[in-house]
């Protein structure tokens, strides 16, 4: 009989990853300190919607369940900007084949319970809040809502419960464990576009809708309903800011004054702003995810991101898909498998962790800059040039399984081999030039000799 594994968290990498172990014919008992999402109904207004992209669709399509989940994801092909005036300005993400899905965090949550929970094995266990762990045991103590206190073992553990996973808590006090956290100056607060009177988008759905605004930005992405989730990113403090949005007329004022064109699309933008509460933005880096061995940290308990590179779900997803793929290649030696994704993953999870928070001054500063947009059309240009030689930073994130960590360097150089192109005269009005295939060129050159 295979051994028994115990996975703390029913969030979206705990309830996906049970399905893996499920399929491998293992009894997986999953704890969750919250009560049954399908009963209890998810807490809305502190969820971003989420952008499913290969990454995470490799994950599903690996654990047999992509096509279940297929129906209810909305491609988006590119970012439709609302300019201060309203104009609009789509940028196609990548080509015309590509996009990144827009999928509620709740329904998705809900569906990979039930889809776990059918497997033979599969325990889900609500309610079951992790207070202590016995890392020597392998065992997990939780507290239940009548006080009573339940402790469980099991030959391995994940911890799969979140950014302030319980589970990594106790592991924290364990000797030479590394563990930082740091918050952006942003919060953010969800908000509504609802359907219109006659059941209609208001806005093209084939986008995720962006207000750049400087220093803050308002985003929306579409549901099956035909409404839009939209999210406020906005500073704690100072002029423009949460903390100074606090009557009607403050809150009035400042939409009316940066997103006009969204205003008559929100009837309930007063009461969404008042009754949804204003949530934090927390990158969680540590080292190492295991202990022991038998016991290991997946998802955001080990590499909590900000959300501007759509990456946290997708990135947690891909834990999964390669744990199953060391599996197939260890032989299901959980002790050597727990120990070579400890060893390989952590510099991936960095990686993505930096290019989240690159990607936030992207979207809230540059994408309406007139030197940023000439860099994405010769970009693309680029790659359709030489598409075996050159991807786009966004492409090799969103659009392929590189790893984050060779994402990132290959982002830094190509900020070097812009900082060229863009510095040549007249490049605004003719940069489909032999000069810049020349430097282009160069650039590969130094490039691999760098690398030997």
């Amino acid at each position: 009989m295979k051994d028994k594994i115990i996975i703390n968290g029913a969030g979206l990498v705990g309830s996906l990853w049970a399905v893996f172990l499920a399929r491998r014919g293992y009894q997986v008992d999953v704890y969750e300190r919250r009560s049954d999402m399908r009963k209890a109904g998810f807490v809305g207004g502190r969820s971003i919607n989420l952008a499913m992209s290969v990454r995470g669709w490799k994950a599903l399509e690996k654990a047999g369940v992509k096509d279940q989940l297929l129906s209810n994801a909305l491609p988006m092909e590119g970012r439709m900007m609302h300019s201060e005036t309203g104009e609009l300005t789509f940028q196609p993400y990548g080509k015309s084949d590509q996009a990144i899905y827009s999928v509620s965090r709740g329904g998705l949550n809900r569906a990979l319970v039930e889809i776990a929970e059918d497997f033979e094995g599969v325990n889900f266990h609500f309610d079951h809040r992790c207070v202590d762990a016995d890392l020597d045991e392998n065992e997990l103590v939780f507290s239940l809502p009548d006080g009573t206190i339940k402790k469980e073992r099991a030959s391995y553990i994940f911890g799969a419960d979140g950014a302030f996973s319980a589970l990594r808590s106790e592991m924290q006090r364990t000797p030479r464990f590394n563990y930082s956290q740091s918050y952006l100056d942003h919060g953010y607060k969800e908000l509504e576009i609802p359907a219109t009177a006659d059941g209609e988008f208001a806005m093209a759905d084939n986008a995720l809708h962006i207000w750049p605004r400087g220093h803050f930005m308002l985003i929306a992405l579409p549901n099956p309903d035909k409404s839009f989730t939209c999210t406020l990113f906005l500073p704690f403090e100072g002029e423009q800011s949460f903390e100074n949005l606090q009557t009607d007329d403050q809150i009035h004022s400042f939409f009316n004054t940066y997103f006009k064109d969204a205003v008559p699309l929100m009837p309930t933008l007063l009461e969404d702003f008042k009754d949804n509460p204003t949530s934090s933005l927390v990158t969680i880096r540590c080292n190492p995810w295991q202990m022991n061995n038998r016991m290991l940290l997946i998802g955001d308990a080990s590499h909590a991101i900000v959300p501007f590179y759509g990456q946290g779900m997708n990135s947690g997803f891909e834990d999964c898909t390669i744990l199953d793929d060391l599996a197939e290649e260890y032989g299901e030696d959980w002790n050597k498998i727990i120990d070579v994704f400890n060893d390989t993953r952590i510099e991936d999870a960095n990686a993505i962790a930096d290019l989240a928070i690159r990607n936030f001054i992207e979207m809230r500063d540059l994408v309406g800059d007139p030197e940023f947009l000439l860099r994405k059309k010769i970009a693309a240009w680029l790659h359709d040039k030489f598409p075996d030689k050159f991807l786009p930073l966004y492409s090799m994130v969103t659009f392929s399984h590189i790893p984050y960590s060779t994402a990132l360097r290959e982002g830094h150089a190509q900020d070097e081999l812009f900082k060229q192109i863009l510095a040549l005269p007249g490049i605004e009005e003719n940069w489909k030039t032999d000069e810049v295939i020349a430097i282009f060129e160069n650039w590969l050159t130094q490039k691999s000799n760098a690398n030997g």
